[in-house]
């Protein structure tokens, strides 16, 4: 086994959402399908997320819920730089999937039925440019509720790849009467659909998913109800993860490895695990399922 080190490019700071609904089969989780054109994760079914941007370091009492209290604090992360990186998750779940995580700023419940046009409008204007995030927000008698977010994971994307990314993942619930959808540019599709039956979709090489999207999936598969899953996700300890490029045999390679309280693994005397993924034309795939 040979390890594939190369000079890594600058690693820029992202953020997603595991978005979270009820369903007579267990928990779904919304998914976007990236634009085959893509440069990074093209054609794969992902979580919406994006970049951490200069104009998401504006959190303030004034229009956020949950910046006194600190409701995000990120392992290594300073107050700010944790509170960006739930701005971003917030404003790029908006951006990709059309849903607000916020609050009335005078009733103080959650959003209140807003038309999906009205939506839709104020999403593309912020994509475009026309106006920030906080804009919006504030121009609608919003307030970003940063506490909706719990902080789920934190993947690097291995060395030596042409696009390196340090990603904090997120849980949140949909709120109430919202309904996501793609953005039909950087996303051309989008579902709701079980940890189980994503999985069995990539195994049958129907969808294609990236290593930590297929990891949060098989960690989220056996809780039966949100609020189950979001209450691990508060307790649970967030390691840094990044997988190890490796050639063996020939084979391109990722492994994988982590600590007992990875993948809910439960087993009398486990203490660690190892996960190797193989590259295949479909992209990577569990060892054994490829």
């Amino acid at each position: 086994m040979v390890n594939l080190v190369g000079t890594d490019p600058a690693v820029r700071p992202a953020a997603t959402v595991i978005l979270l609904r009820d369903s007579p089969a267990g928990p779904e989780v919304f998914m976007v399908r990236r634009h085959h054109g893509s440069a990074f994760m093209a054609n794969a079914h992902v979580f919406p997320g994006g970049r951490v941007e200069p104009a998401d370091f504006c959190a303030t009492p004034e229009w956020c819920d949950g910046v006194d209290a600190a409701a995000v604090q990120l392992e290594g992360l300073a107050p700010a730089d944790s509170l960006a990186h739930a701005v971003a998750a917030a404003r790029e779940l908006f951006e990709e999937a059309g849903v607000l995580l916020t609050r009335d700023s005078h009733a103080g419940s959650h959003l209140p039925p807003v038309w999906r046009d009205t939506l839709d409008h104020l999403r593309r204007s912020v994509h475009d440019g026309r106006q920030t995030f906080r804009d919006v927000v504030e121009s609608e008698g919003l307030r970003l509720a940063i506490d909706l977010l719990v902080p789920f994971a934190h993947w690097v994307t291995p060395p030596g790849d042409t696009r390196c990314f340090d990603t904090r993942f997120f849980a949140a619930r949909l709120p109430t009467g919202q309904l996501p959808a793609h953005d039909g540019t950087e996303a051309i599709d989008s579902t709701w659909i079980t940890p189980a039956q994503a999985i069995a979709a990539a195994v049958a090489g129907t969808i294609v998913l990236p290593i930590p999207t297929w990891v949060t999936l098989r960690e989220l598969q056996p809780f039966s109800l949100v609020d189950d899953a979001l209450r691990w996700s508060r307790t649970r300890t967030i390691d840094r993860r990044q997988p190890r490029a490796v050639e063996e045999n020939g084979r391109r390679m990722m492994v994988l490895e982590g600590g007992r309280h990875d993948l809910r693994d439960s087993r009398p005397g486990s203490q660690s695990f190892e996960i190797r993924f193989v590259w295949t034309d479909d992209g990577w795939r569990p060892e054994g399922q490829a």
